[in-house]
């Protein structure tokens, strides 16, 4: 393995380094939510945003209720406002957007036709839900910003997890995610002459924590010390850096999850170039949720923090040396044999040879054509399915 001591010949005048972004994946879903999100969902450090979200369970609680002892109040003046009763509690909670979606879900009701009703009338139709609800009981989660909000309504066995719960966690092996430890938001890539800059100033348009009323998600990477996993075909050493993004939603609007991958860029927009060995944990809010994510979500975080990247950069090499076809021929068969189509048989080969300026011979040249084959296509299952079979070639040979 080269380490940093060894790119000298890499490095870009600013102090960034040379990349090749051809290679890989590219993965779209930190840029969905870095476009997403507004300035009040978008934090500057780990501390800060852990801040937010624990100060906000702290103004929670939870209970369960049976549903048909629960009364919906809306008020004849007010066409939009609709309260929530709970069996002997005086103060009426008061739906978010999203808990108002969930109770009428849970009752078998259309939230959106509800929605354009006045207050009155979507109240008596969600009476009438609870009260013939036949799961009998529902589980609230209520927090006091003032007014007391209702922010999740769920089934009795919701297993929740805390979003400052993973902040937590993260905040073990990253600390304030902005440089004081190797894990911190990432830097940017320079189009105009491939040089990725680690060294970005952490403002609202570059920072990957966020965070809402409905989930938290993060995204850092070790990209101060990137990781030389063999050579381009210019004899430039290919370079790449860990990351993890993660994500969860208390009030059961997601699941809880945890990526991780080796990747050789961000860009401004914080899409992921060239990413490597992606790896997901996802765990649904169910009744053992919590215990799942002690025993596998945690650790698995944690060890691939600490981990040797020698498991990734031996493969990376294992795949360079692996010959699988020499001839026209055997490069052909060697991917129908794998179920490539006639069309995305050639596109690989011909994509490889204006790459490279050769033709595929290893099973690395292979994934990497089919990779950037799968870059192309327009339909998102079709560009899934052909990354799903890189990454298993890519599996078989490390």
């Amino acid at each position: 393995m080269t380490q940093v001591t060894m790119l000298d010949a890499a490095r870009g005048e600013r102090g960034g380094y040379k990349v090749d972004v051809s290679r890989g994946e590219r993965i779209g879903r930190v840029s969905s939510e870095w476009f997403s999100r507004p300035a009040d969902e978008r934090y500057l450090s780990l501390s800060d945003l852990f801040g937010a979200v624990r100060g906000r369970a702290e103004r929670s609680r939870t209970r369960t209720a049976e549903s048909a002892a629960m009364r919906v109040e809306a008020n004849r003046a007010d066409a939009e406002g609709l309260a929530l009763l709970l069996p002997g509690e005086d103060v009426p909670l008061v739906p978010t957007h999203w808990s108002f979606g969930q109770l009428a879900s849970l009752v078998g009701a259309p939230a959106t036709y509800l929605r354009q009703l006045p207050a009155p009338l979507a109240g008596i139709n969600l009476q009438y839900g609870l009260t013939s609800h036949r799961a009998e009981l529902v589980k609230t989660l209520e927090v006091d910003d003032g007014r007391v909000e209702l922010r999740a309504v769920t089934g009795p066995d919701y297993g929740r997890i805390y979003d400052h719960e993973l902040v937590a966690a993260v905040q073990r092996i990253a600390g304030n995610g902005i440089g004081d430890t190797r894990w911190k938001v990432p830097g940017v890539l320079d189009w105009s002459t491939g040089i990725y800059n680690p060294r970005v100033d952490v403002t609202k348009d570059t920072t990957t924590l966020y965070a809402s009323d409905r989930d938290v998600f993060l995204f850092l990477v070790d990209d101060l010390n990137p990781i030389e996993a063999g050579r381009l075909s210019d004899g430039s050493p290919d370079l790449y850096f860990r990351g993890f993004y993660c994500w969860n939603s208390e009030v059961g609007a997601k699941t809880l999850g945890i990526a991780s991958f080796y990747l050789r860029a961000v860009c401004q927009n914080r899409n992921l170039w060239g990413v490597e060995d992606f790896e997901e944990i996802t765990i649904r809010h169910s009744k053992f949720a919590a215990s799942r994510f002690a025993r596998e979500a945690e650790p698995a975080l944690t060890r691939f923090a600490d981990s040797s990247p020698m498991s990734f950069v031996n493969g990376i090499k294992t795949a360079r040396e692996r010959i699988v076809a020499r001839s026209e021929e055997e490069r052909t068969e060697f991917l129908r044999k794998r179920g490539f189509g006639k069309s995305d048989t050639a596109k690989i080969i011909e994509t490889v040879l204006a790459e490279e300026g050769r033709k595929p011979a290893s099973i690395f040249d292979f994934v990497q054509g089919i990779t950037a084959v799968a870059r192309d296509k327009p339909h998102q299952d079709a560009r899934l399915d052909l990354e799903m079979r890189a990454k298993k070639l890519l599996d078989r040979v490390a």
